[in-house]
């Protein structure tokens, strides 16, 4: 056995990669779950492949996910990666570039034979294995499938259920290489497999395999071991954006004490959430897999006519199907969440790739004057408390809230300090129950001081009311065709959306002075890109500060203040530039905008350089 050394890094960032049917996403998962309950800070960023099973050994077929743990705080799973795991010629051709120049590759030898090498556009006798191109890496080889085949050749498995376990080899020679304990996964592999001795069996043995071999062979004479980062006090999971999201509305619907109803159709990246939601039954939430968009949301607005809370889940293509339904529930002016987890558009697009183009369509995107609020969530944590944040306005307004996330974030992954039930404040609801005193009838459109109507529950005496999606007579709400009344109306509906700024709080600086050279505004899912890049400015003297808005619609009343504190506005966007439309727009301000379109996130050091060139 080598003698090896223990090594101390601050962090590390790995991309493990192969072929979709390698299992790259269960490993990355995995070694996240185990860096979590080691006390590491940690991001991920899966990275799923367009077509639904591409033929093997492609490039279209190439599966990854990448990890960012640490010692100190991150917010991004970094920029260029430390280790690449590259289990065919593909993922290696795919993702070499985002490989820092000597990082280690840990390459399957068995995914470069002649077949894949050809499926991998490399041409004619080219091994880059063999042929010296990766001289700038460390480059460790190793026959992953021939090995996994080894440690089950007593097994009475088929070759195809052999070959499923690579993936544990792989894990557990990455667990031996940063100093791991493997316990956590053998749990996992236990409750998974419980029911099938064999596949349990040969999983736990390729596991153990692959961390033996890491021990004995001389390839690695050092292991690598991250502290635990030094984060405040608290009970932590690593946890996705739209399980997040999930538990967020579980946990507003308890404190409104509310029922919920989820009316859905699955659409990629949105439909965990409805997975999610169905395990969640004992909360005394409905979940309804709809025929098509448009029932999804249209039997979302039913349950809340009916009392409940109405949400519905989606993602770009989604909400253009649902628009008319969005205008009926803005003109019945009832709570409803229409949840848009963004994608790459326009049509079909990149429906596995992140973007946050949907902002426009969230605030012009139907027919008529249709004002509704707008929330979006920054971080996979964020998504709690932003939908939490989301279903208040809802009820508490009487106004559908559109409510934006991303791919990224979605399917992202970051420690989350849970809190408990009794730290949640109340989500207050009134239900009108009866006829006031000198009132002769229900009169459903008459207003509160927020201009906010009553909600009033079917079926109960007296307040039987007209619903549809023609326009109401303003208080009566009675069909109404007058000029003068549509013209109040629309007002009406614009002016209450902008009451809600001020039930919201302030806008504020996430890093930076008060007042300086260059504000980093953002939203969405560009928060750990922004955050880390003027950190690191401000740690080089740099008068730049970072403002990220959660509240899109309408906006913290004292954001034009912060706006016209800084010489000049970076907004950055994984758009071609929409929320730098609405704020020149509404402050008339030169904000400047960095846009990337290529269906990945923003990163730090993009930011850093765009910075510096307007300081």
């Amino acid at each position: 056995m080598p003698n090896t050394s223990i090594q101390q890094l601050d962090d590390v960032v790995i991309k493990f990669a192969g072929d979709s049917g390698d299992g790259m996403q269960l490993t990355g998962s995995q070694f996240s779950n185990n860096t979590a309950l080691i006390g590491n800070d940690l991001s991920t960023f899966p990275d799923f492949p367009a077509e639904i099973r591409a033929p093997q050994g492609t490039l279209a077929g190439v599966s990854g996910f990448q990890l960012h743990f640490s010692s100190n705080r991150i917010f991004t799973p970094g920029d260029a990666c430390d280790v690449l795991v590259a289990m065919n010629a593909a993922a290696l051709k795919a993702n070499l570039k985002g490989l820092k120049k000597g990082g280690i590759i840990i390459a399957n030898t068995d995914g470069f034979d002649n077949k894949n090498l050809r499926l991998a556009n490399y041409p004619e006798g080219v091994n880059p294995l063999e042929d010296g191109s990766l001289v700038n890496y460390q480059v460790h080889t190793m026959d992953v499938t021939k090995m996994t085949r080894e440690a089950l050749k007593d097994t009475s498995l088929g070759m195809k259920e052999k070959d499923r376990a690579k993936n544990m080899f792989v894990l557990g020679f990455l667990y031996w290489l940063y100093d791991r304990n493997m316990e956590n996964t053998e749990t996992f592999l236990r409750d998974k497999f419980g029911k099938k001795p064999e596949i349990l069996e040969s999983n736990l043995r390729v596991l153990h395999a692959g961390y033996n071999f890491a021990d004995t062979v001389e390839a690695f004479t050092t292991r690598y071991r991250v502290e635990k980062a030094r984060m405040e006090p608290g009970t932590y999971r690593s946890i996705t954006g739209n399980t997040a999201l999930a538990y967020g509305l579980v946990a507003a619907s308890q404190k409104a004490n509310l029922p919920m109803f989820l009316g859905t159709y699955p659409i990629t990246p949105a439909s965990d959430i409805l997975h999610e939601l169905s395990r969640l039954k004992n909360f005394g939430i409905r979940t309804f897999q709809a025929e098509d968009e448009i029932a999804g949301i249209t039997s979302a607005i039913g349950a809340s006519y009916g009392g409940h809370m109405g949400i519905t889940t989606t993602s770009g293509p989604g909400m253009a199907l649902k628009g008319e339904a969005m205008g009926l529930a803005v003109m019945l002016e009832i709570p409803l969440l229409i949840i848009d987890i963004q994608r790459g558009g326009p049509s079909t697009g990149l429906p596995t790739k992140t973007e946050q183009s949907d902002l426009l369509q969230a605030y012009y995107g139907r027919n008529g004057e249709c004002p509704m609020p707008i929330i979006s969530a920054s971080t996979p944590a964020d998504c709690f408390d932003a939908i939490f944040e989301a279903f208040r306005i809802s009820v508490q307004h009487m106004t559908p809230v559109i409510f934006l996330s991303d791919g990224y974030i979605a399917n992202g992954a970051e420690p989350w300090r849970f809190p408990k039930s009794a730290d949640l404040p109340a989500i207050e609801v009134k239900f009108k129950k009866q006829l006031e005193e000198g009132e002769e009838h229900f009169l459903p459109y008459h207003r509160d001081e927020n201009l906010v109507r009553p909600w009033a529950v079917p079926g109960t005496p007296g307040l039987e009311h007209r619903i549809g999606g023609l326009e109401k007579q303003n208080i009566t709400g009675n069909v109404s065709y007058d000029p003068e009344n549509h013209q109040l109306m629309v007002k009406i509906r614009q002016e209450k959306v902008d009451k809600i700024a001020e039930h919201i709080p302030l806008q504020k600086i996430e890093v930076g002075p008060e007042k300086g050279k260059v504000l980093v505004l953002g939203w969405g899912s560009t928060f750990g890109a922004i955050k880390s890049a003027v950190l690191d400015l401000l740690a080089e003297g740099h008068q730049v500060a970072h403002a990220h808005i959660r509240h899109m619609r309408p906006f913290p009343k004292n954001l034009g203040e912060i706006l016209h504190s800084y010489d000049k506005v970076l907004i950055p966007e994984i758009n071609n530039g929409q929320l730098i439309k609405i704020i020149r727009d509404q402050y008339l301000i030169d904000a400047q905008g960095y846009h990337k379109i290529m269906g990945v996130p923003i990163t730090k050091s993009e930011l850093v350089t765009r910075i510096k060139e307007m300081l």
